[in-house]
Formats: C-alpha cells, sequence, structure tokens
C-alpha cells in the first residue's frame, strides 16, 4: 500500500534514481530526503545507497529497479530496520579484511610472505579507504538527522543512536586497520631493504677480491716482452700461486674489515 506522497522535486528523483549517491540528508518544507551510502562486502567491494522520504505521518523507501516508492510500515522504525540489517552484514563482513591483515602480518613474522604481498596489501589499502570514505559521510549524515528529528513525537532516538555507533564503530574499526596495513609496508620495506643490503654487501666483497685478481691476469696478459716469470719454465705455476696467495691476503683483509665494523656498532 502507497500513501499519498508530495510532489518530489525533480532533482531529489534524480539523486535518489543514483544506486551510488553519497549519503545525505536534505531537508524540505513538504518532506525530508534521507540517502544512505553503505558498503556492501562480497567477493568484491561495492556500495548501495538506499533512499527515503520522510512525512509528516509516514516513510516510504524508493526502489531502484522499479522507479516508485515504497511505504514502510512505521515512519521512523521502517528506515531504522533497513539500515540495521544492512549494517550488521557489514560489520560481520568486515571481519574478513581484518583477518587477511592477520595473516599477512602473521606471514611477515614467519618470514614467509609471498610474492603477492604488495598486490594483496594495495587490494586491501583501496577497499578499506573506501569503506572509511563511504561510512564518514554517512555518519555525518545520521548525526544531522537525529538532531533534526531529536524532539519530534515518536523519534526512536536510541535506535538512531544505536545506527550512529554502528557507523562510527566501521570508521574506527577501518582507521585501525589502515594504520595496520601502514606498519606491514613499513615492516616489509624494512625486510626487503635488508635482504637488499646484504646482497650488495656479498657482492661488494666478490668484487674487492676478484678485482686485484683481475688486474694481475690482465698485467700478464699483456702483449710485451720482459714480463716477469716469461723466462722460466714454472712461470705459469708462479703466477697462480700468487693468485692463490692475492686471494687469501684480500679475503683476510675483507674479513678483519668486516668484523672491525661489526665491532664498532
Amino acid at each position: 500500500m502507497i500513501k499519498t506522497l508530495p510532489q518530489i522535486d525533480t532533482l531529489h528523483l534524480e539523486d535518489l534514481n543514483n544506486t551510488l549517491h553519497p549519503s545525505i540528508f536534505d531537508e524540505n518544507d513538504d518532506y525530508d530526503m534521507l540517502i544512505v551510502r553503505l558498503p556492501v562486502i562480497q567477493e568484491d567491494l561495492t556500495s548501495l545507497s538506499l533512499g527515503f522520504v520522510f512525512t509528516q505521518e509516514h516513510s516510504h523507501q524508493y526502489n531502484t529497479i522499479e522507479k516508485r516508492f515504497e511505504t514502510l510500515e512505521d515512519r521512523f522504525e521502517g528506515p531504522y530496520h533497513v539500515i540495521d540489517v544492512l549494517l550488521d552484514k557489514l560489520l560481520k563482513a568486515f571481519t574478513s579484511y581484518q583477518d587477511q591483515i592477520l595473516d599477512m602480518e602473521e606471514s611477515l613474522y614467519d618470514d614467509a610472505v609471498k610474492t603477492t604481498f604488495m598486490t594483496h596489501w594495495l587490494s586491501l589499502k583501496r577497499d578499506i579507504l573506501r569503506i572509511e570514505r563511504i561510512m564518514l559521510r554517512t555518519s555525518d549524515v545520521m548525526q544531522e538527522m537525529i538532531t533534526h528529528y531529536e524532539h519530534v513525537e515518536g523519534f526512536p532516538m536510541n535506535h538512531y543512536v544505536d545506527i550512529h555507533e554502528h557507523c562510527e564503530r566501521i570508521v574506527r574499526a577501518s582507521t585501525l586497520q589502515l594504520s595496520k596495513l601502514d606498519y606491514l609496508y613499513n615492516f616489509y620495506n624494512t625486510r626487503t631493504n635488508e635482504k637488499m643490503n646484504r646482497l650488495i654487501f656479498f657482492l661488494t666483497i666478490i668484487s674487492a677480491i676478484f678485482l686485484p685478481l683481475n688486474l694481475i691476469v690482465g698485467f700478464f696478459g699483456m702483449n710485451t716482452s720482459g714480463l716477469p716469470f716469461t723466462d722460466g719454465s714454472q712461470g705459469t705455476l708462479n703466477v697462480v700461486g700468487s693468485l692463490l696467495l692475492l686471494i687469501v691476503v684480500t679475503t683476510l683483509g675483507v674479513l678483519l674489515w668486516q668484523r672491525k665494523i661489526e665491532h664498532s656498532k
């Protein structure tokens, strides 16, 4: 059953038909319009905008599929139950993000990070930022509605305060998870930089050992006369011995230098 509705402004109808319209509460002489946008967590994060029109005696929800208004059972209780059900689903579904972040944290502690870490991190960061942004606006709008109707007889203040508290809870949970993601990103970068520094250090040691060898090999490879060890029959053996001696001396020097640095820390 559809109660008599006042003439709805054309711009308001366009807003009600927009399934991605941000949350808004608009006060008018003949009616008030409430649009509540909520995230929907399924396989992919989406959002849903619910449109309500409040008259002096009734409330009506706009059906975007059938393009018509549906009268709710109670002026304030009807919209409350519709919004409350979706908020409860959102709160339960949000735990999936918390579990994923916890798994990422454990993998970092166990040094078992997957190659898809950054892709997964960016996906979580994007989704939770969207949830926080949507719910911040929705929370402000619900507070605006509560302030407008708080002195109206029959307005279920506790119910709408509960909705506002749920919105704030989701905002706080989103902010907390975003801070955890930032911490995980810093931790991941630190671990990655440590591994890169160890690799560079290892390559530096190898370069320090083989650079003098390359110099000696290049020296004896010159096509000139008067080179050492060219007259005797043991020239090649002497050069090989010199190279081995140089490797030992260079390696010992590098090790002593490394130990000196470690003790100085």
